[in-house]
């Protein structure tokens, strides 16, 4: 998942948070150029030691306890340690974003959404949304984030859940020949105008080639509330966010589910 641009980090992060909300907004990791299946023969041991040893498991302070995930918190050595010392691209997927939150509750409250249908989950990060997904029986599940280490942290999750591991897809989706999907969801991933610009375009043309439903999940952040893309959204659902989440996020309050209509 990406940080929004000007959002404030957990404060007594000293290290890695406070690295990954710089001012442009943007991962400093560059876009993937290869992809990874997801399953759990290709996690490489070291690095699944290495996240099993600096991540905490949780189910707690978010919309979704039904679904445990590996996430830095205030117990890993790495939330107080400085960010150079971690030897991986900054760790968007180590945090359970609100946006992925909203998505995630109302994939889990809501099974006909996804049952029998193929989804896509775009910046899927921690891969939550894409789990609640497989419990409500989609057919089909595709993670796709630009970070290997996200790929590996999401098969952990998928496993803390008791789930087979789906296919993940390391790569900049946006530059691919597009696929056709009965659903795409995407949460917090419009923190950069330019990035805002690029997905509206993407998720225009998955919508008018294959008739695709887009489904978007933002607690408000100001490149989204200020594009264009605001005329051709409609409000689903609206969540009160948990406190230990409006905490981590400068006090955001509530975040929504927008279903895309181009």
């Amino acid at each position: 998942m990406a940080l929004s641009l000007g959002w404030k980090v957990p404060r007594n992060c000293y290290g890695l948070l406070q690295k990954a909300a710089r001012s442009s907004g943007f991962p400093v990791f560059p876009w993937g150029h290869c992809s990874w299946t997801g399953a759990g023969s290709f996690l490489d041991p070291e690095i699944k030691v290495f996240l099993e040893e600096n991540t905490e498991v949780t189910s707690s302070g978010s919309l979704t306890p039904e679904i445990q995930l590996r996430l830095l918190t205030p117990r890993c050595k790495f939330w107080w340690e400085r960010a150079d010392l971690w030897p991986h691209g900054d760790p968007y997927w180590a945090i359970y974003w609100p946006g992925g939150q909203a998505l995630s509750r109302y994939l889990l409250d809501n099974p006909d959404v996804v049952r029998g249908k193929s989804v896509l989950d775009l910046g899927s990060g921690c891969g939550a949304t894409a789990i609640a997904a497989k419990m409500n029986g989609a057919s089909k599940i595709l993670a796709n984030d630009i970070d290997p280490i996200a790929g590996m942290a999401i098969t952990l999750n998928c496993e803390l859940n008791r789930l087979n591991p789906f296919p993940i897809l390391i790569k900049n989706i946006l530059s691919l020949e597009q696929s056709k999907w009965d659903l795409v969801v995407l949460g917090d991933m419009f923190y950069d105008e330019n990035l805002a610009d690029s997905l509206h375009q993407w998720l225009k043309n998955c919508c008018w080639t294959f008739g695709t439903r887009v489904l978007i999940g933002d607690p408000g952040r100001p490149q989204f509330s200020r594009h264009s893309i605001q005329h051709q959204l409609h409000k689903v659902v609206e969540y009160s966010l948990p406190e230990p989440t409006r905490q981590e996020n400068n006090g955001l309050t509530t975040s929504t589910v927008w279903d895309f209509q181009p």
